[in-house]
Protein backbone atom coordinates (compact mmCIF):
# COMPACT_ATOMS: atom_id res chain seq x y z
CA UNK A 1 0.00 0.00 0.00
CA UNK A 2 2.56 2.31 1.30
CA UNK A 3 4.40 1.64 -2.09
CA UNK A 4 1.78 2.61 -4.37
CA UNK A 5 0.70 5.69 -2.64
CA UNK A 6 4.39 7.02 -2.95
CA UNK A 7 3.72 5.94 -6.53
CA UNK A 8 1.42 8.48 -6.84
CA UNK A 9 2.39 10.87 -4.88
CA UNK A 10 0.83 10.45 -1.55
CA UNK A 11 1.95 9.31 2.04
CA UNK A 12 -1.24 8.50 3.57
CA UNK A 13 -4.49 6.81 2.85
CA UNK A 14 -7.38 9.67 1.36
CA UNK A 15 -10.47 8.08 3.41
CA UNK A 16 -8.04 6.81 6.56
CA UNK A 17 -10.41 9.09 8.67
CA UNK A 18 -14.00 8.83 7.29
CA UNK A 19 -13.11 4.93 7.64
CA UNK A 20 -11.78 5.46 11.09
CA UNK A 21 -14.74 7.50 12.40
CA UNK A 22 -17.68 5.64 10.92
CA UNK A 23 -16.11 1.98 11.70
CA UNK A 24 -18.24 0.98 14.03
CA UNK A 25 -21.45 1.48 12.12
CA UNK A 26 -19.83 -0.05 8.78
CA UNK A 27 -18.88 -3.49 10.75
CA UNK A 28 -22.22 -3.34 12.68
CA UNK A 29 -24.53 -3.08 9.46
CA UNK A 30 -22.12 -5.55 7.21
CA UNK A 31 -22.17 -8.06 10.52
CA UNK A 32 -25.74 -7.87 9.67
CA UNK A 33 -26.63 -7.99 6.51
CA UNK A 34 -26.90 -10.25 2.58
CA UNK A 35 -24.36 -8.91 0.07
CA UNK A 36 -24.09 -9.38 -3.71
CA UNK A 37 -21.37 -8.17 -5.31
CA UNK A 38 -21.23 -8.46 -9.50
CA UNK A 39 -18.07 -8.09 -11.65
CA UNK A 40 -16.42 -9.07 -7.93
CA UNK A 41 -13.32 -10.20 -9.65
CA UNK A 42 -11.78 -6.86 -11.26
CA UNK A 43 -9.63 -4.72 -9.32
CA UNK A 44 -12.07 -2.51 -7.64
CA UNK A 45 -14.89 -5.43 -6.91
CA UNK A 46 -11.96 -7.61 -5.28
CA UNK A 47 -11.20 -4.49 -2.79
CA UNK A 48 -14.98 -4.05 -2.24
CA UNK A 49 -15.07 -7.82 -1.42
CA UNK A 50 -11.98 -7.36 0.64
CA UNK A 51 -13.50 -4.97 2.93
CA UNK A 52 -17.02 -6.55 3.05
CA UNK A 53 -15.42 -9.61 3.91
CA UNK A 54 -12.96 -8.46 7.08
CA UNK A 55 -16.46 -7.18 8.67
CA UNK A 56 -17.99 -11.19 9.13
CA UNK A 57 -20.98 -10.43 6.45
CA UNK A 58 -23.89 -12.80 7.20
CA UNK A 59 -23.79 -13.83 3.27
CA UNK A 60 -21.10 -12.85 0.65
CA UNK A 61 -21.90 -13.92 -2.78
CA UNK A 62 -19.95 -12.58 -5.89
CA UNK A 63 -20.37 -13.17 -9.47
CA UNK A 64 -17.95 -12.29 -12.41
CA UNK A 65 -17.89 -13.35 -15.86
CA UNK A 66 -13.70 -14.16 -15.33
CA UNK A 67 -13.13 -17.56 -13.85
CA UNK A 68 -9.65 -16.93 -13.37
CA UNK A 69 -10.18 -14.06 -11.33
CA UNK A 70 -12.05 -15.54 -8.97
CA UNK A 71 -9.98 -18.14 -8.36
CA UNK A 72 -7.56 -15.53 -7.31
CA UNK A 73 -10.14 -13.71 -5.36
CA UNK A 74 -10.19 -16.73 -3.28
CA UNK A 75 -6.89 -17.50 -2.87
CA UNK A 76 -6.39 -13.38 -1.63
CA UNK A 77 -9.21 -13.49 0.84
CA UNK A 78 -8.36 -17.23 2.43
CA UNK A 79 -4.16 -16.01 2.50
CA UNK A 80 -5.49 -12.44 3.75
CA UNK A 81 -8.08 -13.18 6.51
CA UNK A 82 -9.12 -17.08 5.98
CA UNK A 83 -12.70 -17.80 7.14
CA UNK A 84 -15.79 -16.03 8.06
CA UNK A 85 -19.05 -17.84 9.38
CA UNK A 86 -21.05 -16.38 6.91
CA UNK A 87 -22.15 -17.85 3.75
CA UNK A 88 -19.73 -16.73 1.30
CA UNK A 89 -19.45 -18.09 -2.36
CA UNK A 90 -18.34 -17.19 -5.91
CA UNK A 91 -20.47 -17.66 -9.01
CA UNK A 92 -17.99 -17.67 -12.39
CA UNK A 93 -21.59 -16.20 -14.53
CA UNK A 94 -22.43 -13.56 -17.18
CA UNK A 95 -24.55 -11.49 -15.73
CA UNK A 96 -26.45 -10.89 -19.27
CA UNK A 97 -27.26 -14.73 -19.10
CA UNK A 98 -30.09 -16.72 -18.68
CA UNK A 99 -27.72 -19.10 -16.14
CA UNK A 100 -27.04 -15.32 -13.92
CA UNK A 101 -31.03 -14.90 -13.93
CA UNK A 102 -31.70 -18.67 -13.15
CA UNK A 103 -28.91 -18.42 -9.98
CA UNK A 104 -30.93 -15.01 -9.29
CA UNK A 105 -34.64 -16.45 -9.38
CA UNK A 106 -33.01 -19.40 -6.82
CA UNK A 107 -31.71 -16.85 -4.34
CA UNK A 108 -32.25 -13.40 -4.64
CA UNK A 109 -32.01 -13.02 -0.78
CA UNK A 110 -29.48 -9.45 -0.35
CA UNK A 111 -29.91 -6.52 1.40
CA UNK A 112 -27.34 -4.67 -0.39
CA UNK A 113 -26.46 -5.12 -4.15
CA UNK A 114 -23.38 -3.46 -5.49
CA UNK A 115 -22.63 -3.49 -9.44
CA UNK A 116 -18.94 -3.15 -10.11
CA UNK A 117 -18.87 -4.49 -13.93
CA UNK A 118 -18.34 -2.50 -16.55
CA UNK A 119 -16.23 -2.05 -19.74
CA UNK A 120 -14.33 0.47 -18.40
CA UNK A 121 -11.54 1.21 -21.54
CA UNK A 122 -11.75 4.14 -23.89
CA UNK A 123 -10.04 1.80 -26.27
CA UNK A 124 -13.47 -0.20 -26.45
CA UNK A 125 -15.02 2.41 -28.46
CA UNK A 126 -12.57 1.30 -31.50
CA UNK A 127 -15.40 -0.90 -33.37
CA UNK A 128 -19.16 -1.17 -33.01
CA UNK A 129 -19.37 -4.56 -31.69
CA UNK A 130 -17.61 -4.08 -28.63
CA UNK A 131 -18.96 -0.59 -28.31
CA UNK A 132 -22.44 -2.24 -28.63
CA UNK A 133 -20.84 -4.95 -26.15
CA UNK A 134 -20.44 -1.85 -24.03
CA UNK A 135 -24.09 -0.55 -23.77
CA UNK A 136 -25.07 -3.80 -22.95
CA UNK A 137 -22.84 -4.16 -19.79
CA UNK A 138 -23.25 -0.88 -18.58
CA UNK A 139 -26.18 0.59 -19.17
CA UNK A 140 -29.18 -2.89 -19.74
CA UNK A 141 -27.20 -4.97 -17.55
CA UNK A 142 -27.30 -2.25 -15.04
CA UNK A 143 -30.89 -1.50 -15.39
CA UNK A 144 -31.49 -5.62 -15.59
CA UNK A 145 -30.06 -5.76 -12.18
CA UNK A 146 -31.58 -3.00 -10.68
CA UNK A 147 -34.84 -4.54 -12.00
CA UNK A 148 -34.39 -7.78 -10.31
CA UNK A 149 -32.87 -5.86 -7.08
CA UNK A 150 -36.19 -4.36 -6.74
CA UNK A 151 -38.55 -7.59 -7.22
CA UNK A 152 -36.48 -9.18 -4.93
CA UNK A 153 -37.24 -6.38 -2.13
CA UNK A 154 -33.31 -5.53 -1.67
CA UNK A 155 -32.80 -2.47 0.43
CA UNK A 156 -30.18 -0.63 -1.68
CA UNK A 157 -28.33 -0.83 -5.27
CA UNK A 158 -25.14 0.43 -5.58
CA UNK A 159 -23.46 1.31 -9.11
CA UNK A 160 -20.04 2.31 -9.76
CA UNK A 161 -19.79 4.97 -11.99
CA UNK A 162 -16.65 6.85 -13.57
CA UNK A 163 -15.13 10.75 -13.27
CA UNK A 164 -15.82 10.40 -16.94
CA UNK A 165 -19.77 10.64 -17.06
CA UNK A 166 -19.08 14.19 -16.20
CA UNK A 167 -19.10 16.33 -19.09
CA UNK A 168 -18.20 12.80 -21.39
CA UNK A 169 -15.67 13.40 -24.27
CA UNK A 170 -15.28 9.41 -25.02
CA UNK A 171 -18.36 6.85 -25.25
CA UNK A 172 -17.42 5.03 -22.10
CA UNK A 173 -18.05 7.68 -20.16
CA UNK A 174 -21.23 8.82 -22.32
CA UNK A 175 -22.39 5.14 -21.41
CA UNK A 176 -21.81 6.09 -17.89
CA UNK A 177 -23.44 8.80 -18.06
CA UNK A 178 -26.85 7.53 -19.77
CA UNK A 179 -26.07 4.53 -17.16
CA UNK A 180 -27.20 7.51 -14.58
CA UNK A 181 -30.15 8.45 -16.17
CA UNK A 182 -31.49 4.96 -16.38
CA UNK A 183 -30.59 5.07 -12.63
CA UNK A 184 -32.27 7.71 -12.03
CA UNK A 185 -35.64 6.50 -13.20
CA UNK A 186 -35.48 3.21 -10.95
CA UNK A 187 -34.81 5.35 -8.61
CA UNK A 188 -38.60 5.91 -7.94
CA UNK A 189 -38.99 2.11 -7.09
CA UNK A 190 -35.58 1.49 -5.14
CA UNK A 191 -32.63 3.06 -3.08
CA UNK A 192 -29.65 3.42 -5.59
CA UNK A 193 -26.20 5.35 -5.03
CA UNK A 194 -23.39 5.63 -7.33
CA UNK A 195 -19.56 6.58 -7.08
CA UNK A 196 -17.55 8.70 -9.57
CA UNK A 197 -13.78 8.16 -8.59
CA UNK A 198 -10.08 8.58 -10.17
CA UNK A 199 -8.10 5.75 -12.04
CA UNK A 200 -6.85 3.25 -9.72
CA UNK A 201 -3.57 2.46 -9.34
CA UNK A 202 -2.64 -0.93 -11.10
CA UNK A 203 -6.04 -1.86 -11.81
CA UNK A 204 -5.73 -4.48 -14.50
CA UNK A 205 -5.47 -3.68 -17.52
CA UNK A 206 -3.90 -0.25 -16.78
CA UNK A 207 -1.23 1.57 -17.94
CA UNK A 208 -0.27 1.19 -14.71
CA UNK A 209 -0.85 -2.61 -14.64
CA UNK A 210 0.89 -2.58 -18.14
CA UNK A 211 4.10 -1.31 -16.61
CA UNK A 212 4.55 -4.72 -14.24
CA UNK A 213 3.77 -6.68 -17.33
CA UNK A 214 6.40 -4.34 -19.40
CA UNK A 215 9.35 -5.55 -17.14
CA UNK A 216 8.11 -9.08 -16.56
CA UNK A 217 8.48 -9.33 -20.57
CA UNK A 218 11.36 -6.79 -20.81
CA UNK A 219 9.37 -4.60 -22.97
CA UNK A 220 9.71 -0.92 -22.99
CA UNK A 221 7.71 1.21 -20.89
CA UNK A 222 5.26 3.57 -22.77
CA UNK A 223 3.65 6.89 -21.43
CA UNK A 224 1.72 10.18 -22.02
CA UNK A 225 3.82 12.94 -21.17
CA UNK A 226 1.34 15.57 -21.29
CA UNK A 227 -1.61 13.47 -19.64
CA UNK A 228 -2.23 14.12 -15.55
CA UNK A 229 -4.61 12.17 -13.97
CA UNK A 230 -6.14 11.22 -10.09
CA UNK A 231 -5.40 8.22 -8.93
CA UNK A 232 -6.95 6.23 -5.94
CA UNK A 233 -5.21 2.89 -4.83
CA UNK A 234 -7.27 -0.26 -4.70
CA UNK A 235 -7.99 -0.07 -1.36
CA UNK A 236 -9.15 3.32 -1.22
CA UNK A 237 -11.54 1.98 -4.80
CA UNK A 238 -13.45 -0.25 -2.13
CA UNK A 239 -13.83 1.84 0.72
CA UNK A 240 -15.51 4.49 -1.31
CA UNK A 241 -18.24 2.19 -3.43
CA UNK A 242 -18.64 0.78 0.26
CA UNK A 243 -19.29 4.38 2.07
CA UNK A 244 -21.20 4.86 -1.23
CA UNK A 245 -23.61 2.04 -0.62
CA UNK A 246 -23.85 2.04 3.08
CA UNK A 247 -23.92 5.24 4.08
CA UNK A 248 -25.37 6.95 0.49
CA UNK A 249 -28.89 8.20 0.85
CA UNK A 250 -30.95 7.58 -2.17
CA UNK A 251 -29.78 9.13 -5.84
CA UNK A 252 -25.97 10.19 -4.53
CA UNK A 253 -22.68 10.12 -6.21
CA UNK A 254 -19.92 10.05 -4.11
CA UNK A 255 -16.31 11.09 -5.20
CA UNK A 256 -12.88 11.17 -3.70
CA UNK A 257 -12.28 15.12 -2.14
CA UNK A 258 -8.83 14.88 -4.13
CA UNK A 259 -6.56 18.61 -4.86
CA UNK A 260 -5.38 19.52 -8.22
CA UNK A 261 -2.41 20.86 -6.80
CA UNK A 262 -1.72 18.04 -4.20
CA UNK A 263 -3.09 14.75 -6.07
CA UNK A 264 -2.29 15.72 -10.10
CA UNK A 265 0.23 13.55 -11.92
CA UNK A 266 1.38 12.20 -14.87
CA UNK A 267 1.73 8.72 -16.23
CA UNK A 268 4.91 9.69 -17.32
CA UNK A 269 6.00 10.77 -13.85
CA UNK A 270 4.62 7.77 -12.21
CA UNK A 271 6.68 5.56 -15.01
CA UNK A 272 9.73 7.08 -13.67
CA UNK A 273 9.19 6.96 -10.25
CA UNK A 274 8.10 3.10 -11.03
CA UNK A 275 11.26 2.38 -12.02
CA UNK A 276 13.50 4.02 -9.76
CA UNK A 277 11.65 1.99 -7.23
CA UNK A 278 12.81 -1.09 -9.43
CA UNK A 279 16.22 -0.08 -9.17
CA UNK A 280 16.18 0.84 -12.95
CA UNK A 281 17.31 4.01 -14.48
CA UNK A 282 15.00 5.33 -17.31
CA UNK A 283 16.71 6.25 -20.84
CA UNK A 284 14.76 8.15 -22.91
CA UNK A 285 13.81 7.27 -26.56
CA UNK A 286 13.25 8.98 -30.00
CA UNK A 287 10.42 6.18 -31.15
CA UNK A 288 8.94 2.54 -30.99
CA UNK A 289 11.76 1.03 -33.12
CA UNK A 290 14.14 2.62 -30.64
CA UNK A 291 12.88 1.69 -27.63
CA UNK A 292 12.16 -2.45 -28.92
CA UNK A 293 16.27 -2.29 -29.56
CA UNK A 294 16.89 -0.97 -26.28
CA UNK A 295 15.67 -3.70 -24.06
CA UNK A 296 17.81 -5.99 -26.00
CA UNK A 297 20.78 -4.38 -23.97
CA UNK A 298 19.98 -1.69 -20.99
CA UNK A 299 18.37 -3.99 -18.34
CA UNK A 300 21.68 -5.51 -18.06
CA UNK A 301 23.00 -1.66 -16.95
CA UNK A 302 20.32 -1.24 -14.55
CA UNK A 303 18.20 0.60 -17.36
CA UNK A 304 15.14 0.77 -19.20
CA UNK A 305 13.93 2.10 -22.63
CA UNK A 306 11.12 4.13 -22.10
CA UNK A 307 8.60 6.04 -24.88
CA UNK A 308 6.82 9.18 -23.41
CA UNK A 309 4.94 11.11 -25.82
CA UNK A 310 1.89 13.16 -26.24
CA UNK A 311 -1.19 11.73 -26.48
CA UNK A 312 -3.05 11.79 -29.86
CA UNK A 313 -5.83 8.95 -29.52
CA UNK A 314 -9.65 9.09 -29.51
CA UNK A 315 -11.76 9.74 -26.50
CA UNK A 316 -8.42 11.08 -24.33
CA UNK A 317 -9.48 13.39 -21.89
CA UNK A 318 -7.86 16.72 -21.71
CA UNK A 319 -8.36 16.83 -17.53
CA UNK A 320 -10.74 14.91 -14.94
CA UNK A 321 -13.63 16.02 -13.18
CA UNK A 322 -16.27 15.14 -10.69
CA UNK A 323 -19.19 16.88 -10.68
CA UNK A 324 -20.21 20.16 -13.53
CA UNK A 325 -21.26 23.31 -12.90
CA UNK A 326 -24.83 22.05 -12.34
CA UNK A 327 -24.75 19.98 -10.05
CA UNK A 328 -25.34 20.50 -6.36
CA UNK A 329 -22.92 18.94 -3.64
CA UNK A 330 -22.22 18.13 0.24
CA UNK A 331 -18.36 18.83 0.93
CA UNK A 332 -19.03 18.86 4.75
CA UNK A 333 -20.66 15.61 5.76
CA UNK A 334 -17.06 13.42 5.34
CA UNK A 335 -13.55 14.54 5.34
CA UNK A 336 -12.03 13.18 1.68
CA UNK A 337 -15.93 11.95 0.32
CA UNK A 338 -17.94 14.37 -1.39
CA UNK A 339 -21.43 14.17 -2.38
CA UNK A 340 -23.57 15.08 -5.10
CA UNK A 341 -26.98 15.36 -4.36
CA UNK A 342 -29.70 14.97 -7.24
CA UNK A 343 -33.34 15.17 -7.99
CA UNK A 344 -34.93 12.27 -9.98
CA UNK A 345 -34.24 14.02 -13.32
CA UNK A 346 -34.69 11.52 -16.29
CA UNK A 347 -36.49 11.89 -19.46
CA UNK A 348 -38.92 9.04 -19.74
CA UNK A 349 -39.48 9.20 -23.70
CA UNK A 350 -36.10 9.76 -24.38
CA UNK A 351 -34.92 6.37 -22.30
CA UNK A 352 -37.52 4.80 -24.11
CA UNK A 353 -36.32 5.33 -27.69
CA UNK A 354 -33.28 4.52 -26.36
CA UNK A 355 -34.60 1.33 -25.77
CA UNK A 356 -36.03 0.87 -28.76
CA UNK A 357 -32.92 2.21 -31.23
CA UNK A 358 -30.90 -0.08 -29.53
CA UNK A 359 -33.18 -2.79 -30.02
CA UNK A 360 -33.71 -2.12 -33.58
CA UNK A 361 -30.14 -2.48 -34.92
CA UNK A 362 -29.78 -5.57 -32.39
CA UNK A 363 -32.71 -7.24 -34.65
CA UNK A 364 -31.14 -6.18 -37.55
CA UNK A 365 -27.33 -7.38 -36.99
CA UNK A 366 -27.01 -4.04 -38.32
CA UNK A 367 -25.48 -0.82 -37.01
CA UNK A 368 -21.89 0.93 -37.00
CA UNK A 369 -20.29 3.59 -34.88
CA UNK A 370 -22.38 6.28 -36.49
CA UNK A 371 -25.35 5.07 -35.44
CA UNK A 372 -23.88 4.82 -31.60
CA UNK A 373 -22.42 8.02 -31.73
CA UNK A 374 -25.18 10.04 -33.21
CA UNK A 375 -27.92 8.26 -30.86
CA UNK A 376 -25.54 9.29 -27.90
CA UNK A 377 -25.22 12.78 -29.06
CA UNK A 378 -29.10 12.72 -29.16
CA UNK A 379 -29.21 11.41 -25.01
CA UNK A 380 -26.33 13.68 -24.26
CA UNK A 381 -26.98 17.48 -25.57
CA UNK A 382 -23.67 18.69 -25.59
CA UNK A 383 -21.41 15.52 -25.36
CA UNK A 384 -17.97 16.56 -26.38
CA UNK A 385 -16.94 13.15 -28.16
CA UNK A 386 -13.48 13.58 -29.31
CA UNK A 387 -12.86 11.69 -32.07
CA UNK A 388 -8.91 11.75 -33.90
CA UNK A 389 -9.17 8.47 -35.83
CA UNK A 390 -6.42 7.20 -33.83
CA UNK A 391 -7.06 4.35 -30.76
CA UNK A 392 -4.07 3.14 -28.03
CA UNK A 393 -4.31 0.02 -29.99
CA UNK A 394 -2.64 1.45 -32.76
CA UNK A 395 0.56 2.39 -30.02
CA UNK A 396 2.56 0.10 -28.10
Amino acid sequence: MNSVLSLIGRDKELFLTDIQNHEAKLSQIITNSRFLVLGGAGSIGQAVTKEIFKRNPEKLHVVDISENNLVELVRDIRSSFGYIPGDFRTFALDIGSLEYDAFFKVDGGYDYILNLSALKHVRSEKDPYTLMRMVDVNVFNTDKTVQQALAAGTKKYFCVSTDKAANPVNMMGASKRIMEMFLMRRSLQIDISTARFANVAFSDGSLLHGFNQRLEKRQPIVAPNDVRRYFVTPKESGELCLMSCLFGDNRDIFFPKLSEKLHLISFADIAVKYLAEKGLEPVLCDDEDEARELTKTLPEQGKWPCLFTGSDTTGEKDFEEFFTDQETLNMARFENLGIIKNDAEFDDQLLAEFEERIATMKRDLAWNKQDLVDLFYQMIPGFGHKETGKYLDSKM
